[in-house]
């Protein structure tokens, strides 16, 4: 741990890297209510259109720990910027684009930057903030961000395409972009790694980002083309063989790119799996809600947007108090409460009619994954990064956010490979079609609550509290595996 004194900059700091963060997890999910306009303008394909998607998530989520660890050792603050500047282009180019291939590009680039910007903006937090209650608050602010901005893109996504046009879903990030950069280098104040060579390791770089990028490929990507098909099966073995390379080749490597000695920090492990499975069920269940209340409720893209914000809404109001309970009683106490509201929430769309309304519904169940959201995610970044030297946040960082990224393209196929199936089973004997949608949404919704009650008794068993308490930093540069 740090200890050098607090940065009187470090409240400004949080600010920018919380509006950085803000439209990078923004776009993950803005660009789902816009697609027919952007498929009916650039002349898609309609077996491309999914790429505009899908380009994002594989760079994104194949280069975080790329990105992560380049922070500890180039820089967090440099990293961040040159993440930050590449996002914000790729963003005026994507809204600028003539053509499908222009776009995909563009999207790819984006989702690259973006990786990039995630982790380093977690490690300046980690890294800026002294650990206990005053990170446990800016961890707060990041949880806001966190949990309301998957469900404010779908709000944001309608409203911008509806009154100005797809192309303001992605030039909105470039005067938040250019701010945060004309900003940052007053208030966020670099750090690096001093004690190491710079030895970048890129034979370690390549087989982990190309593992990556092969296992979120062929997840993303089963629900449409099988999971049994020698495609996705194939692309997940050649995955599997990346990844293994990797862990192999790093157990040699003199300086490698991800100490495998940091999993001997417990605690870290524990959180990591915990938050794949969590958010495996946050992105599955928006992608499934969107979907009934559009095609089963008939809402608009706006009236759906406008839906969304009891969750956002909510996860903005329950950050503050997620944080200050963690703080006060415990981390575990806080995160089985965020994990218990969350599989409340996802039982209660479990019942959900053909015939039903919005206020019966769904209400109450966005309330509750509103509130679950901070208190869930938050505490699960505390523990995370508990017991993390400063040299290394941005490598626990880049773990933390990859495991997310992973979790939720597995919950995606998943939900959505069960719902689909379902429903096109009922419908062969269903007449009416919201019968079979609502059928299937239910079923992808009861597997939500088993990955989501996985995530709970997961946390019971794994995390402990007095780890958090009474953790010892394992110091991975002087501990290579």
């Amino acid at each position: 741990m740090s200890t050098a004194a607090p940065d009187p900059r470090r409240w400004k700091a949080l600010i920018l890297v919380c509006a950085a963060i803000f439209v990078v997890v923004l776009d993950i999910a803005i660009v789902n209510v816009a697609l027919p306009s952007i498929g009916h303008d650039l002349h898609f394909a309609n077996k491309n259109l999914q790429w505009v998607i899908t380009a994002y998530t594989l760079t994104y989520g194949g280069f975080l720990l790329l990105g992560g660890r380049a922070a500890d050792l180039l820089g967090r603050r440099i990293v961040f910027i040159g993440g930050l500047a590449l996002f914000t282009v790729a963003s005026l180019v994507c809204g600028l684009s003539t053509s499908s291939g222009m776009l995909i590009g563009a999207r790819a680039v984006q989702g690259l930057g973006a990786a990039v910007v995630t982790p380093a903006a977690l490690s300046i937090i980690s890294t800026t903030f002294t650990e206990g209650q005053e990170r446990n608050k800016a961890l707060g602010a990041w949880g806001a961000v966190g949990g309301s901005g998957a469900a404010a893109g779908v709000l944001f996504g309608g409203i911008l395409t509806k009154y100005l046009g797809w192309e303001w879903i992605f030039w909105v990030n470039v005067p938040v972009g250019v701010s945060v950069l004309a900003l940052t280098p007053f208030y966020v104040r670099e750090s690096r790694r001093e004690d190491v060579v710079h030895e970048y390791d890129p034979l370690g770089a390549i087989l982990v980002t190309a593992g990556l990028v092969s296992l979120v490929y062929a997840i993303s990507q089963a629900p449409d083309v099988g999971w049994a098909t020698f495609r996705t099966i194939g692309v997940l073995v050649l995955s599997g063989a990346l990844l293994v390379g990797f862990v192999i080749w790093e157990t040699h490597e003199r300086a490698p790119l991800m100490p495998l000695s940091i999993f001997r920090i417990r605690l870290l492990s524990a959180a990591n799996f915990v938050s794949l499975l969590q958010s495996g069920g946050v992105y599955g269940s928006f992608l499934l809600l969107t979907l009934y209340m559009q095609d089963v409720l008939h809402l608009s893209v706006l009236q759906t947007g406008v839906a969304f914000l009891a969750t956002a809404g909510t996860a903005v109001v329950a950050a503050a108090p997620a944080q200050l309970l963690s703080t006060r009683i415990g981390v575990k106490p806080v995160l089985l409460i965020g994990l218990g509201l969350l599989v409340a929430g996802m039982f209660w769309y479990t019942q959900i009619s053909p015939y039903g309304s919005y206020f019966v519904d769904l209400l109450p169940g966005f309330v509750a994954v509103g509130i679950g959201l901070p208190f869930s995610f938050i505490p699960l970044t505390i523990a995370a990064l508990a017991g993390v030297q400063d040299d290394d946040a941005g490598l626990a960082s880049g773990l933390l956010t990859t495991s997310q990224q992973v979790g939720g393209a597995i919950g995606v196929a998943i939900l959505s490979t069960v719902a689909f199936t379902h429903a096109r089973t009922l419908s062969r004997d269903q007449p009416d079609p919201r019968e079979a949608l609502t059928g299937g949404f239910s079923w992808g919704f009861w597997v939500g609550v088993g990955v989501w009650g996985a995530a709970l008794v997961s946390a019971i068993l794994l995390i402990r509290e007095r780890e958090i308490a009474e953790h010892e930093p394992v110091e991975l540069s002087a501990a290579r595996s």
